[in-house]
């Protein structure tokens, strides 16, 4: 029997539109805007706020409310599974992102749609968590293999690491995720919140977790001899011992500003910094990498797989601190010209393979593709 009509999409995992939290929110915000404008028929499901005014249709997208019930480290699990539930019906394609309740993804299965899963990164690899809390995260990675119809990663580097440890019962498409071009010089005035110039500084935005290689970053810029600040941006309130370890460190050359979460701000920021450190390590493509290419930056990015397939030929790589001193001098040294050429390759990385449109296309030709066994439909 033929299936007529748009395809009916939802998109479950994430706090809701528009984004104001993280790099999965921007994603659905991305990905939902650009395939409703392609005639599907898109949901987002989103936690209720209480007593708030919330929008049920934004920019042709449909938004679904649910609460997000109180359970410590069990929230998002639990919202994610009364998602699932509420989705189980009248979806052609429940997309769900991140693996954290992989296995209730057959609900929506019984129920006759097809399921795709986002596995994101390598959870389990992350050093905040205890041991029960990665033997969980394995069994995820492992259910994600097996329960939904298709497994989505965001870098090649993913879809290896699966194969590796996992004998998939699912097919793996990658599609990674997209950043803007910032070609425009943003107000160099938007520095002097912190007392910085245009190419005054070195910069890093990350969480400071153990995973991100902050206190490598840190600690090869101390061993290098650039009179430039390392401007540290990140919520160095939390009351951790590995947080209190870097801001141990901090001075005149290593300065923490804590959070920016005003985009037009950090993008500034971005745009402006000399080289821009990146030490993520258990992603796959990580949207700041993105953000920060697409503001042409100098990125100076720690030596593994995900971060080599985003940067390509353009990154320069650090597997231990002491390689840091060498690549700032490096990178300091360039001469206008050589900078200029990077930055154009920059913005040509990101538009040739990171470009939304590029990705909202992928996603679209991947509906049609897996909805061919409902018969033509009309788009």
């Amino acid at each position: 029997m033929k299936k007529t009509g748009p395809v009916r999409l939802a998109i479950l995992g994430t706090r809701g539109i528009p984004a104001r939290y993280g790099g999965f929110e921007t994603f659905a915000e991305e990905l939902a805007l650009r395939l409703a404008e392609r005639n599907v028929d898109v949901t987002v499901y989103c936690e209720r706020e209480a007593g708030a005014d919330q929008p049920t249709l934004w920019r042709g997208v449909k938004l679904e409310y649910l609460p997000s019930p109180a359970c410590g480290p069990l929230t998002t699990i639990l919202f994610d599974l009364r998602c699932l539930w509420h989705a189980r019906k009248g979806f052609e394609v429940v997309y769900m992102l991140g693996y954290g309740a992989a296995p209730f993804c057959m609900i929506p299965r019984l129920w006759g749609a097809k399921v795709w899963l986002n596995v994101d990164g390598i959870e389990w690899a992350r050093a905040k968590w205890g041991r029960a809390a990665k033997a969980y995260f394995k069994a995820m990675e492992w259910f994600s293999t097996r329960v939904p119809h298709r497994i989505i990663a965001d870098a090649e580097g993913i879809r290896t690491h699966l194969e590796t440890r996992h004998t998939l019962k699912s097919p793996c498409t990658v599609i990674p995720y997209g950043a803007p071009v910032v070609d425009a010089a943003p107000d160099s005035e938007l520095l002097a919140e912190w007392g910085l110039t245009s190419g005054g500084y070195n910069l890093v935005v990350a969480r400071l977790e153990p995973e991100n290689h902050v206190r490598e970053i840190i600690e090869g810029y101390l061993a290098a001899t650039t009179a430039l600040p390392l401007i540290v941006v990140g919520n160095h309130r939390l009351a951790t011992s590995y947080v209190e370890s870097l801001t141990a460190m901090a001075g005149e050359r290593v300065r923490f500003v804590g959070g920016v979460y005003d985009k037009v701000k950090l993008t500034a920021l971005r745009w402006h910094c000399r080289g821009y450190f990146h030490g993520h390590s258990v992603g796959g493509t990580n949207p700041s990498l993105l953000e920060a290419l697409g503001c042409g930056n100098l990125v100076i990015a720690h030596d593994n797989p995900f971060n080599r397939e985003v940067c390509g030929p353009l990154g320069f790589f650090f597997a231990a601190p002491e390689d840091i001193p060498a690549i700032i001098a490096m990178v300091e040294g360039l001469p206008e010209g050589k900078v200029a050429e990077l930055r154009q390759g920059a913005w040509a990385r990101i538009r040739e393979t990171y470009d939304w449109d590029r990705i909202a296309n992928d996603y679209y030709h991947l509906l049609k593709s897996e909805l061919s066994l409902w018969g033509d439909t009309e788009q």
